[in-house]
């Protein structure tokens, strides 16, 4: 064995679990657990902190998983960076992995983590070295001031170390995995506190925080435009989950018959959003790590990507795939050509970057034409009709992947875009996401652990 697969194979993790298959409550508690460590560890503050220039971004912190200023700082961000980098250069050539063998797949899984570890290091560096997260700035040029610095990295490592073995514990011993989770987490968090909290906003502390009261704090205080507001987020979130459930239920139905049992066959179901959720989820870790990007290099001197304004992103690259406030402008009565030109930029870099990424993920996690049809062949299924041999099962499962491919990514791209667009009481690609992970979760534990669960629980999932 070369040296490079000696280390690629003896990174640490988590062990998978010894029996074949692990029950409903064994698989709950597991995740659970982590659910409320993700929680837990995103109420302790990194020490020696004291500057937080990334608090302000908080939508950001929504979609990465994060929790600024505290020891899960980086969020899920290493873990999706290292996913991009990766399906970037196996798309283009550059690295190849033979993922229909074992050893491929290992290899593969190596190089992931080893690229993860290798950007928890390198965002927690640039984080703090940059300013994002800077000790007080009463003790700059002074020794301890450098030594705070490398401690503040050093939690940053441990916090990114901790959330990517988190992940590890939630695919192999709990439901789903561990970035849908802590994504879905958090943005249900969010659409909890904007929907239905009763405290003053911290923007209009004259308000409730929350939608739901404020609509009806408006309307008794006479306030129409705040209640249409208010009115438009709570609708424009109901109608994306809506549209999300109906188009993750869309599916293609393939008949297959077993070659030797006359008369007897199965459908074999391939989603029209074929690969779920998983383009989005890259998308918007791409947009927010160029935002953050942004920010700190505008902090640093050199705005190449662009400038903000606050929060908000005022002029360059970055400007353009930050979307714009269309129904809020519309019913204030400012909405421009120019906003729309800008939500046309918008909508279609996320469309095309979803369509590019799914194409990448078909290839690299075997759910291309070929792998399908391996897994086909060794069930002892074939298409009636059809001679029972592996190139010919390919090519027509080629003429349904390709075009679900192709078209179940800009669905989902559309979808976020309108999702952000239309003023959703959170982050509209988040929401989306988590609507669409949601409802995979549900799927799933529907499909492999209806007659383990509890009657009652059996009987609330709909078995």
């Amino acid at each position: 064995m070369s040296w490079y697969k000696n280390i690629l194979y003896n990174l640490p993790e988590v062990a998978p679990p010894t029996q074949r298959k692990l029950g409903f409550k064994e698989k709950f508690k597991w995740t659970l657990i982590m659910l409320v460590l993700f929680f837990v560890l995103g109420l302790i503050p990194l020490f020696g902190l004291g500057q937080n220039a990334l608090q302000q971004f908080q939508i950001l912190s929504i979609i990465l998983g994060a929790s600024f200023g505290s020891i899960i700082s980086l969020g899920i961000g290493p873990l999706v960076t290292a996913s991009i980098v990766l399906q970037l250069l196996n798309g283009s050539g550059l690295l190849k992995f033979d993922l229909t063998t074992h050893e491929g797949k290992r290899t593969f899984q190596g190089v992931q983590k080893l690229l993860s570890i290798f950007f928890v290091i390198f965002e927690g560096a640039i984080y703090v070295f940059m300013g994002g997260l800077a000790p007080p700035e009463a003790l700059v040029g002074t020794p301890t001031f450098f030594t705070l610095e490398l401690l503040l990295v050093f939690q940053l490592f441990l916090g990114g170390l901790l959330i990517m073995f988190m992940d590890e514990v939630v695919s192999k011993w709990g439901f789903g995995s561990g970035i849908s989770l802590f994504i879905a987490a958090g943005v249900s968090q969010s659409v909890f506190i904007r929907a239905l909290s009763p405290l003053p906003s911290p923007n209009n502390p004259e308000i409730m925080a929350g939608a739901i009261p404020a609509l009806f704090q408006s309307l008794a205080r006479g306030d129409p435009q705040t209640a249409l507001l208010m009115f438009a987020g709570v609708l424009s979130t109901v109608l994306v989950f809506v549209i999300a459930v109906y188009a993750q239920s869309m599916k293609v139905e393939i008949p297959l018959s077993f070659g030797r049992i006359r008369g007897h066959g199965i459908r074999w179901p391939l989603s029209f959003i074929y690969t779920s959720n998983i383009p989005v989820i890259l998308m918007s870790a791409l947009i927010a790590n160029i935002q953050l990007w942004a920010h700190l290099l505008q902090r640093w001197g050199y705005p190449v990507l662009g400038t903000f304004v606050g929060n908000t992103p005022a002029t360059g690259f970055v400007a353009w795939i930050y979307y714009p406030d269309i129904v809020g402008k519309l019913i204030r009565g400012s909405l421009t050509f120019a906003d729309i030109g800008h939500a046309v930029v918008y909508l279609l870099f996320l469309v095309a970057g979803a369509v590019v990424f799914s194409y990448f993920w078909v290839q690299t996690s075997g759910m291309d034409a070929r792998s399908q049809a391996k897994q086909i062949m060794k069930s002892g299924l074939q298409i009636p009709g059809f001679r029972k041999d592996e190139r010919v099962l390919e090519r027509l499962l080629e003429r349904y992947i390709t075009p679900l491919t192709v078209m179940g990514a800009i669905v989902v791209g559309v979808l976020a875009a309108l999702a952000d667009l239309s003023g959703a009481l959170t982050n509209g690609t988040g929401l989306l996401l988590t609507v669409m992970i949601i409802y995979r979760l549900y799927e799933d534990v529907a499909k492999q652990h209806m007659m383990d669960m509890n009657p009652m629980m059996r009987k609330f999932m709909g078995g």
